[in-house]
């Protein structure tokens, strides 16, 4: 099934229990779309001018009944699904531009901004909750280890880094990489993490060994892998810059199989339907994508090339990285102090 959007979309989120898409466009709107489960048709339920600038991530919030968007203009709205109507809005919600965002429970977000500062908020108590100055560049991927209640970041300064949100400190973060990195995931049941590439290299991080990655794995190169979206514990999806989206084996590390082509453009996101039937897909040809995961998936256990086995030795031990290394860039810029309007989100329109 093809949505035809009409501008580039940044960002693209399903809704959690129902047939229902959102996408957030470089236009500053926000689009929803109700899909059918037997993939036959399709409708556009809202489009709305949420911001002033490019909205370039959404996310699904309070059980699917708002939509949260993030903008380079620096608000962040919540808008009410069943009606459209703006539910908060906080404006200046970061000093830079907003890149990405992520949910991190039920009622706590993240978000990071074009400068490398990462807040995360509570949304029932409507405030920022933590706050961490990161990176040196665009905070360009996110995700969350619940279990340890570690922030994990990746950015245009081609570093990792590791946010504690239980003594609200930058644990670690890693050696400066030649590449830019663009996405992260984690793996094998937490020990490893997985981050993509401007290069196409994916790196592999062994859990609490963070200064340094442990494995690459070549084989995606040299498009980068602008997005990354965990199949289970041994495989991932990736989108590549070349539309290209496969399925990647990582320990042994090598590509499956090609699973579909969205276009010769870059991917910006991939996601999961609420009931993992569809892969959804966007790019700058405009068009968001469902596919059908079944069908794509279904010769995947027959289809191997570029087999790169390697051995996982890594040591499991938990968190040794204790402090961040010193910038090759020179010392960071300190942060002023959040604005008022960011302290308390979600102030009722």
């Amino acid at each position: 099934m093809e949505i035809d959007l009409g501008k580039i979309p940044f960002g693209m989120d399903f809704h959690p229990q129902d047939h229902m898409v959102a996408a957030a466009l470089i236009t500053g709107h926000l689009h929803l779309y109700r899909y059918t489960a037997d993939f036959s048709s399709q409708k556009r339920l809202l489009e709305v001018q949420a911001h002033d600038d490019s909205c370039r991530a959404v996310r699904f919030i309070n059980g699917g009944q708002a939509i949260l968007t993030a903008s380079s203009d620096r608000s962040i709205l919540a808008t009410d699904v069943e009606t459209g109507s703006p539910i908060a809005r906080v404006e200046n919600a970061h000093e830079d531009a907003i890149f990405s965002l992520i949910n991190l429970n039920e009622s706590t977000i993240a978000t990071g901004d074009d400068q490398g500062c990462i807040k995360v908020w509570d949304t029932r108590q409507r405030s920022c909750c933590n706050s961490f100055n990161a990176h040196e560049d665009y905070v360009s991927d996110m995700t969350f280890a619940s279990d340890s209640m570690k922030l994990l970041g990746t950015s245009g300064d081609g570093t990792l880094s590791v946010c504690n949100l239980r003594s609200n400190k930058v644990q670690t973060r890693s050696e400066f990489s030649e590449e830019e990195l663009l996405s992260v995931v984690i793996m094998k049941n937490g020990r490893k993490v997985i981050c993509g590439s401007q290069n196409g290299t994916l790196l592999l991080y062994s859990w609490g060994f963070f200064k340094d990655c442990s494995d690459r794995f070549v084989g995606l190169s040299p498009n980068s892998v602008d997005a990354l979206l965990k199949l289970d514990e041994d495989r991932v999806v990736t989108g590549s810059e070349n539309g290209l989206i496969s399925l990647v084996g990582i320990l042994p590390n090598r590509i499956i199989q090609p699973l579909a082509e969205h276009s010769e453009y870059p991917i910006e996101r991939l996601a999961f339907s609420h009931d993992r039937k569809f892969l959804g897909s966007i790019s700058h040809d405009q068009m968001l994508k469902l596919w059908d995961l079944d069908d794509l998936l279904q010769n995947s256990g027959d289809t191997q090339k570029d087999q790169d086995d390697v051995t996982d030795s890594d040591s499991d031990e938990m968190d040794v990285d204790i402090n961040p290394p010193s910038s090759k860039k020179g010392s960071k810029k300190k942060k002023g102090q959040s604005n008022s309007s960011a302290s308390n989100f979600f102030a009722e329109l």
